[in-house]
């Protein structure tokens, strides 16, 4: 049998049991209730919602649970700017929300959902093995979805307005090394299986991104001029156009890798696929990264190497073979020399040169010597006095 109603010193608060009730009336004349734990509670919320009512600020909770609302809302977005928001990026909330959200808290109630809530999402996420950029990705759409449900009206506050997500563990350093040098480069190849050997080859010498590779016909290498030229990528399962102006452009490669790929075509059509994947099917972006770089990489030494480590080893070695900021900013397709240099260019030790200081050169000959070394009574070098 449940619990009567006990009236309190407070009008529209009750206990019943172990809890307190509130009632009130919205502004559409409706009786309501709400639970509270304990009677200063009880109190509070009366007040505060006896506020909301007053100025037209009351909202009733909504009861949707977030999968639901998650679903309709991928569906209906249209995004937060003038400009809209692109059909790849629905895609990808729609995979990250499905994939990393929705079985975590996809079955509470969108009303429910706290900020700290939204921060034991992320932290289930990194211990799940994201880094913490892949995180704050995930994570973008789930800010966008509160901020659309508060202005909907089914919320009133925004649990992940303000949320900051913290860093993540400190990598150890050889984690953060972001580019081999030709050694690593040359023990990864070896390591490839001779099937696969040619994929690493033509990554790590053009810097393509791997979508950009799948996508490649042979229409799109020009092996007399040693060019290849590229005008499409693989995007979540499509084919898409480069991801900006600058990704559509030709990229140099060397004699004898143009040897290698005359030799790998073998007499195919213009419009077949440059590479292939297992019984010759279309090349999948993680196929790529699990069952070719990565073993291989384990087996090189350098586990910390995945499919994008060779864009990063491209850009390195063709800066350090001279090339300049410009150069190597049209071959990878990236928007500014600057960003190229910042993100994409490694030095290791033996890149750096040796110091020279005027102060301390020795002028020849032709000036004034630098201190000779001259033997002391003891034996032992010491400077000559002039």
């Amino acid at each position: 049998m449940a619990a009567p109603y006990e009236r309190t010193t407070t009008p529209g608060v009750y206990r019943r049991g172990s809890r307190y009730v509130v009632t009130f009336t919205d502004p559409s004349g409706r009786r309501r209730k709400r639970a509270a734990t304990t009677l200063a509670e009880a109190r509070l919320l009366k007040s505060s919602l006896a506020a909301d009512v007053a100025r037209g600020e009351f909202r009733e909770s909504s009861r949707a649970r977030f999968e639901d609302y998650a679903r309709e809302w991928v569906r209906t977005y249209e995004g937060r700017t003038s400009r809209g928001i692109r059909p790849e990026t629905i895609a990808e909330y729609d995979r990250d929300l499905q994939l990393h959200v929705i079985p975590v808290i996809g079955r509470r109630r969108l009303s429910e959902i706290e900020q700290r809530d939204l921060k034991a999402l992320a932290r289930h996420l990194t211990d799940k093995g994201l880094a913490p950029a892949t995180v704050r990705i995930v994570m973008a759409p789930v800010r966008a979805l509160f901020a659309t449900a508060v202005e909907e009206g089914l919320l009133r506050v925004n649990p992940a307005a303000g949320l900051r997500l913290g860093a993540g563990a400190k990598l150890d350093p050889t984690e953060k090394r972001r580019a081999l040098d030709e050694g690593q480069l040359a023990r990864l190849i070896e390591e490839t299986p001779e099937r696969w050997r040619l994929i690493v080859r033509f990554l790590a010498q053009t810097g393509l991104r791997v979508g950009e590779l799948i996508a490649l016909r042979w229409e799109d290498v020009d092996l007399g001029t040693r060019r290849v030229n590229v005008r499409r990528r693989l995007r979540l399962g499509r084919l898409d156009t480069p991801k900006s102006s600058y990704g559509i452009r030709q990229v140099p490669i060397s004699t004898r890798l143009a040897q290698d790929l005359w030799r790998h075509r073998a007499g195919a059509d213009d419009e077949a696929l440059v590479f292939l994947g297992p019984e010759d099917r279309q090349l999948r972006p993680e196929f790529v990264l699990r069952s070719i770089v990565k073993p291989a990489a384990a087996r090189a030494g350098v586990p910390w190497a995945g499919v994008h480590t060779l864009r990063h080893t491209c850009a390195s070695i063709l800066f350090r073979s001279g090339w300049n900021a410009k150069q190597v900013q049209v071959v990878l397709g990236h928007h500014s020399p600057a960003f190229t240099l910042a993100t994409y260019v490694h030095l290791i030790p033996d890149d750096l040169p040796e110091p020279r200081f005027a102060h301390d050169e020795d002028p020849g000959p032709a000036g004034t010597h630098a201190a000779e070394p001259q033997r002391t009574s003891d034996g032992s070098s010491a400077p000559r006095r002039r």
